[in-house]
């Protein structure tokens, strides 16, 4: 029941977040953008609606199976680490138990999750120049003159497949996992984080005498719960992007350290919190989506199971 609840509302959740995941991208990857609102409008100037959905089917069609095995692992691994230690799956468990079992969950999904955060990065810094139909205020003028629609080279990925594919042939197996030394710690940590602040803020939020918060509680436990993940994990995903985007033309990077160090000679110690904001706003809606569409549907399958 908690694999098909947690695919539910992985989708749910992707649905609602992936725009602003596509500015996020484009602002932790190209320095050019001097903010969110100058990276929106410049991607709408260019791309129109279309550029802020780049990559989307592939995350649509994987998110499902992601998500499945993220929350079907949380759970359990919860269950068999209750079982041994208090001889009940059932117990309640420790936040300790809760912590484990949310770390697991996050290095489970990097297995998956690597080739097509490589699709989706490259998808997402891949564009296409339209002729400026107007200058983004108060900008700096970009480095080089956008070439007007239709008189270049078409992208280099027609789409997530063959994305996939071109990597897989130019860069090997190495490069479908690209970042995901930085992703195994992204998701570690951040996941642990994720269902730990969940079920505390759910405790606290349950009224007397109940046993679960009510829909407007698990809303609200969800989208901070998501908040708290993002905020611990926006370093280690600027760095993650970074490398994954790294292959387009010549490459900068010789790995993780090394993207970092340069990253903050470069641009500063707040270059690993780019993207930070952006990820917290979006964090809130779409994480009260994932948790209440889970929660509905893991309730509904219980009625039907009863």
């Amino acid at each position: 029941m908690d694999f098909v609840a947690g695919a539910i509302g992985g989708v749910c959740g992707v649905a609602v977040g992936y725009p602003l995941d596509t500015v996020k991208v484009k602002i932790q990857t190209e320095p050019r953008y001097t903010g969110i609102w100058h990276c929106v409008w410049d991607t709408y100037r260019r791309e129109r609606v279309r550029g802020f959905y780049r990559g989307l089917s592939l995350p649509v069609c994987t998110v499902s199976l992601v998500s499945s095995v993220s929350f079907g692992t949380y759970r359990h691994c919860l269950a068999r680490i209750c079982h041994l230690r208090y001889g009940s799956p059932d117990a309640k468990p420790a936040k300790t138990d809760i912590t484990l079992s949310g770390f697991a969950s996050g290095l489970v999904r990097v297995f998956l999750t690597s080739p097509t955060e490589v699709a989706k990065v490259r998808l997402q810094t891949q564009t296409q120049q339209r002729r400026p139909s107007a200058s983004w205020p108060s900008a700096a003028p970009p480095l080089c003159p956008a070439p007007p629609a239709g008189s270049g080279p078409g992208p280099k990925y027609r789409g997530p497949l063959h994305c996939l594919a071109t990597v897989a042939r130019e860069e090997g197996l190495r490069g479908l996992y690209k970042g995901s030394s930085a992703l195994l710690f992204r998701d570690g940590h951040s996941f642990a984080t994720y269902f730990l602040s969940y079920t505390i803020l759910c405790e606290q939020l349950t009224p007397a005498g109940h046993s679960q918060p009510d829909v407007l509680g698990v809303l609200v436990a969800g989208g901070c719960a998501g908040v708290l993940a993002w905020a611990v994990a926006t370093p280690m995903d600027v760095i993650k992007s970074r490398l994954q985007a790294d292959g387009q033309g010549q490459r900068r990077y010789r790995g993780l350290l090394h993207c970092m160090v340069t990253s903050v000679r470069e641009e500063g110690p707040r270059v690993l919190f780019k993207g930070l904001t952006l990820n917290c706003c979006r964090a809130f809606p779409v994480n009260m989506v994932v948790f209440v569409a889970y929660e509905a549907v893991l309730r509904l399958l219980r009625g039907l199971s009863a």
